[in-house]
């Protein structure tokens, strides 16, 4: 339950933000917001300024407030917001307040505002990790046992490491018990690859530490490896906690945000060209259901790995919608770039054409991605 309000929450905040990005350069640059709606219908009810007696009121009703002010409206369903722009469609080009009736440069900016704020976002979340201390890789085989832990950082599929149970972010122990119960120091993610090489074929008790748990898993790791894989199929890594005052940390979250930024667009260059190509996608991207079960896993780690998490759900957020892809941000602004090279408006009906098409193959995709992860946690290859 915990994981299910966390990933409620993550998802609220992230197209709460994007869409109050909308609202706000929508309003700073003239355009009418006819409303702005906390969670998504039906709604509970709505505030808005009365026109007689310049006071906000409250309508507890599920049917449409009219009024010549911005209604902001209360919804049942906690996912976020959105917010209805005067004009977005095309009408009201000869009003002064509508969307349609704006510059080219001036619509642009309220559609790319959602995207800068999911990418404002992130970095206000990285940067805020850093303030409270970020995990960070180092030294793998520094001989300080006073410094940093050794923590798994990827679990490969049908492994011993995936049957037991492990998961990324565990962190190993640094004491160990054999089954003899002998005491075994481990530091470094040599000492922890040795440990489990000198057990291989038989079993052997692993202590872990998952977020505020302390576990004690049984474990055999393989005699017979396969390339590139250890004896238990993890990969491993030695971090320790990194710390900033408050002005480096936003220094330092700024060049991290843009870090994780170019490293997600390589990224998603490649599954482009994957798709192109013949390969698929392959296996990095999720949907809403691997999206939930890592957020269960980062619920498990503690706040700071939520707060990355959602820091990079942000910037994919923000990548996706200012893609050139018809019904997204970056697909309406394309159009408004072709309005400028051939000096007219785009047929209404056309553009709205374009968007609805790109809107299904959207939905179409969402459930495609959906029913593999669904398949996927079917199959074990992800776990809750």
């Amino acid at each position: 339950m915990t994981a299910v309000i966390v990933f409620i929450v993550i998802l609220s905040v992230l197209v709460f933000v994007h869409e109050l990005g909308h609202f706000v350069t929508a309003r700073r640059n003239g355009i009418k917001a006819d409303e702005f709606g906390f969670g998504f219908p039906p709604r509970v009810g709505g505030f808005y300024k009365n026109e007689k007696t310049g006071k906000y009121q409250f309508v507890l009703s599920n049917k449409e407030i009219q009024s010549k002010n911005t209604v902001y409206s209360l919804n049942w369903i906690p996912l976020g917001g959105f917010v209805k722009i005067k004009g977005e469609n095309g009408e009201g080009k000869e009003e002064k307040d509508s969307f349609a009736g704006k510059s080219a440069w001036v619509r642009t900016k309220v559609l790319g505002a959602g995207v800068a704020m999911n990418f404002f976002t992130a970095w206000i979340l990285i940067s805020l990790v850093f303030i409270l201390g970020a995990p960070q890789a180092g030294d793998t085989n520094k001989q300080n046992t006073a410094l940093g832990k050794v923590q798994i950082s990827e679990v490969v599929s049908h492994t011993p490491a995936q049957s037991a149970g492990l998961k990324v972010g565990d962190e190993i122990a640094k004491e160990q018990r054999s089954l003899s119960g002998q005491k075994i120091i481990l530091t470094t993610v040599a000492s922890v690859q040795k440990y489990i090489k000198d057990n291989a074929g038989q079993e052997m008790n692993l202590a872990i530490k998952r977020g505020n748990q302390n576990l004690l898993i049984k474990i055999t790791p393989r005699t017979i490896v396969p390339e590139g894989q250890g004896s238990l199929g993890v990969a491993l890594v030695k971090t320790s906690i990194v710390k900033y005052v408050w002005y480096q940390a936003f220094w330092e979250g700024l060049k991290t945000t843009v870090n994780l930024t170019w490293a997600i667009l390589v990224a998603l260059g490649g599954i482009i060209t994957n798709l192109f190509m013949g390969h698929g996608v392959g296996m990095d991207v999720a949907g809403p259901v691997g999206i939930a079960v890592l957020t269960k896993q980062v619920t498990n780690l503690g706040l700071v790995y939520i707060l990355q998490f959602a820091a990079l759900l942000s910037i994919n957020l923000g990548i996706i919608n200012i893609l050139p892809f018809p019904a997204l941000d970056g697909g309406r602004i394309f159009f408004i770039l072709i309005e400028k090279i051939k000096g007219s408006p785009v047929s209404q009906k056309v553009e709205q054409n374009f968007h609805s098409v790109g809107f299904i193959l959207l939905i179409l995709l969402m459930v495609v991605v959906t029913f593999r992860d669904i398949a996927q946690y079917l199959a074990g290859n992800m776990r809750w």
